[in-house]
């Protein structure tokens, strides 16, 4: 019998591995001890960020499938039939502990690998957003001024890596709260376009099929990365940038137009997997694993691009820009051609077999033998300890009432001057938006984010979102109004919302109030996804977002794409045109639990939220896209955080026309409520008017004809401001606060 590792319970500990689990290890071993590349296998396929293990049992049962779902979780990306023969595929992706580290090449590499998730699957990325979370950057402090050197690192690595590859970075959303000073977010959403019969699959099968490895040369960068983001954050967390990848956007577009041209070939690919967290382990293990199949990998054949390099260097590696693809015996030379040409490593390193096992040579030597399917499915599923936040209690008791009354002009401009409100155009300016030119909703143009599909004259819709502030303080139902948020952009664009994909961002798991979220806002996802009839078809988790003991607010980033039938009917969210009128649709109830308004005026997250109501939800969703199709609409914008007022400031700043609006509330503060399954909706004409109120009398939708657009001064109610001040504040606030340092 083998001997165990010299310095076990240190080696086990640097490898985040617990006792029970190395006991578990042992049976599938056959009493044997693992050496050091099988531990290190075990540890990247069963960490968190892989395995899955504190989530996966929260995950099941998630709405997965409609007619229009071609492929749902459990590949790269998901797939969705969007008519026309094409197909769309999306998915979502945290890049979280590496941006912390090392903000530009954490979120580079964060944008590469999505787009690898993409292109894998055989579509071309026509569109990205991203969804990201920083700390507090107004403040004068030490955190302050780091985080907003992080909003810069992140923003330029996502706009350097995403601009060098061609793909157009189309919208998204950025939010600020002093949760995150610890613990940054970065979500990246990619989506590409394809054939609905021209799919592949991260499969490896077909007994003597020849393995090979294509791309960039494996180094030491990114070693140790998806264990790195299976643990949380102390002080000496930023000693880990060895752990952090290292992107060249030059040589993924090179892998991009490769892996398509070799899509095109016949019969040549059984399947291609992405090499991403923990690298040539992971792609091997799932692509043998998901047919049963068993593989033999000859390790000194993988293209090195440093000296020395160890077995264990090369299987847990995360070097980026790389794939591994299983091809049809007999066709390798056609592989090779291809990537020859496009000046990519090439090599054949191994075939599959009928073992069942995972064999690894190290010149000529035998340095792993183990059986796949166990590493790859009997990671351990956890049961973890969950209960209700003791803070709950105190601050669901809250209410509007329970705060001091502040004149709705201070309450007016303290609000429009947020970090959460003003145009994030120093960020998105940093992203080329119209590459490609099929964008026809771009960033700053708010609701969802909009592009054409010039095979089929249609136009998807896209739109991420997510109020952590809810989900602070009902997990549950903050979960699902992330779901509800992302449809409702997507239908004031026109379009119909069809299916999500997510990005789970918590805490430590280890904690069992953290765990009650994430448990809550599982729930509070399905029952949304559910009774929308919009399934999960891909996502993520990203657990561990601590430091020093201080988890982030629990933040499942939610984002939806919808198809619009016509993409010459794709609906804008700004005024369009002078005395045009303006209807409000849903009803103003006096929301205020986890508004804007109480954290801004009073720094707090608190309150309690009010039932869903889907019914009027989707009733909304109808009115908008049935009446965008019988063109009787100019313009139509939902109202989220900040309630009536802001929305129609926003309206107003980005369209460059005032309005006057006079809304009949109960309580004057309501101008500021967070009342769900609302919109703005602008029409231009006494006959257009009278046929959209005629179909949401018909919905069973309330409506209110609130006003008009105007010239250069903006009155909703008690507030006033001059257009031109406000436009000054809107565009300019950001840029003032973010490069106070410089």
């Amino acid at each position: 019998m083998s001997k165990p590792l010299e310095n076990l319970d240190e080696v086990l500990n640097s490898h985040k591995l617990s006792k029970e689990e190395y006991s578990h290890i042992l049976e599938i071993l056959e009493g044997r001890h693992p050496n050091l590349v099988e531990l290190g296998i075990f540890s990247a396929m069963w960490s968190e960020h892989c395995s899955y293990k504190s989530s996966k049992k929260y995950l099941n049962g998630f709405p997965t499938k409609a007619p229009w779902v071609i492929q749902g979780p459990g590949e790269n990306a998901g797939v969705i039939d969007i008519g026309g023969g094409m197909a769309a595929v999306f998915k979502m992706e945290s890049h979280n502990h590496p941006s912390f580290i090392e903000p530009y090449q954490g979120a580079a590499t964060g944008v590469g690998g999505i787009l690898r998730d993409v292109f894998t699957m055989g579509a071309r990325p026509v569109a990205n957003l991203n969804a990201l979370r920083f700390g507090n950057i107004t403040n004068k402090d030490k955190i302050a001024k780091y985080q907003r050197h992080l909003v810069k690192g992140v923003t330029e690595g996502i706009g350097g890596y995403g601009n060098c590859m061609g793909v157009p970075t189309i919208g998204g959303e950025c939010s600020f709260d002093e949760s995150y000073n610890g613990n940054i977010l970065v979500n990246a959403f990619s989506l590409g376009l394809c054939k609905a019969d021209e799919i592949f699959l991260g499969i490896a099968e077909g007994i003597g099929n020849t393995v090979m490895y294509v791309g960039s040369k494996t180094g030491r960068d990114g070693l140790g990365g998806a264990v790195m983001s299976s643990d949380s954050f102390t002080e000496e967390s930023k000693s880990l940038r060895p752990t952090v990848q290292v992107g060249d956007p030059f040589i993924e577009k090179l892998l991009l137009e490769a892996c398509l041209e070799l899509f095109k070939t016949k019969d040549v690919v059984v399947g291609i997997q992405d090499m991403g967290a923990a690298g040539l382990t992971s792609s091997a293990f799932e692509m043998a694993g998901k047919s049963g199949a068993g593989m033999i990998m000859n390790l000194d054949q993988v293209p090195a691009r440093e000296e020395g390099m160890t077995p264990y260097d090369f299987m847990l590696s995360e070097s980026q820009e790389r794939m591994l693809v299983c091809v049809k015996k007999g066709k390798e030379q056609e592989v090779i051609d291809i990537f020859e040409k496009w000046d990519l490593d090439v090599a054949v390193i191994g075939e599959v077999t009928d073992t069942g096992r995972m064999e690894l040579m190290w010149h000529g030597e035998k340095v792993c033998d183990m059986p796949i399917a166990p590493v790859s499915e009997e990671a351990p599923v956890l049961d973890r300890p969950t209960a209700r936040p003791a803070y709950l209690d105190e601050i669901s008791k809250k209410t509007l009432d329970s705060y001091e009354k502040v004149d709705n002009q201070v309450a007016f401009e303290k609000l429009i001057a947020s970090m959460e409100v003003v145009d994030k155009a120093w960020i998105y300016e940093q992203y080329d938006s119209m590459v490609q030119t099929n964008t026809t909703k771009a960033p700053g143009s708010l609701d969802a984010s909009c592009i054409r599909v010039k095979e089929t004259g249609k136009a998807l819709a896209m739109s991420s979102d997510c109020n952590p502030r809810y989900c602070y303080i009902d997990p549950k139902k903050g979960g699902a109004l992330a779901v509800v948020e992302s449809g409702r952009n997507v239908a004031m664009s026109g379009a119909r919302p069809l299916s999500i994909t997510d990005c789970l961002n918590f805490g430590n798991p280890e904690n069992p109030e953290v765990m009650w979220q994430f448990a809550e806002a599982c729930e509070g996802i399905k029952e949304a996804c559910s009774e929308l009839n919009t399934p999960v078809v891909s996502g993520n988790v990203s657990l561990y977002n601590e430091t020093n003991g201080t988890s982030v607010f629990p933040t499942p980033a939610i984002a939806m794409v919808g198809v619009n039938e016509d993409q010459k009917k794709v609906l804008p969210s700004c005024f369009q045109e002078k005395e045009n009128h303006l209807i409000l649709v849903g009803d103003t109830t006096g929301e205020f639990g986890g508004s804007l308004y109480i954290k801004e005026l009073f720094g707090e997250t608190a309150g309690s939220l009010a039932d869903i109501d889907y019914k009027k939800e989707l009733a909304l969703w109808k009115l908008v896209i049935d009446a965008n199709e019988q063109c009787l609409l100019a313009s139509a914008k939902d109202l989220s955080s900040g309630g009536i007022a802001i929305a129609l400031a926003k309206m107003a700043a980005v369209s460059g026309f005032g309005v006057v609006a006079g809304i009949r509330l109960d309580d004057k503060r309501n101008i500021f409520d967070e009342s769900q399954s609302r919109a703005i909706l602008e029409v231009s004409s006494k006959e257009n008017l009278e046929a959209v109120l005629a179909m949401a009398k018909e919905l069973g939708l309330t409506t209110d004809i609130i006003g008009k657009v105007t010239g250069d001064i903006v009155k909703i109610n008690d507030v006033e401001m001059n257009l031109e001040k406000l436009q000054e504040v809107y565009f300019g606030r950001f840029k003032e606060v973010v490069e106070q340092d410089i």
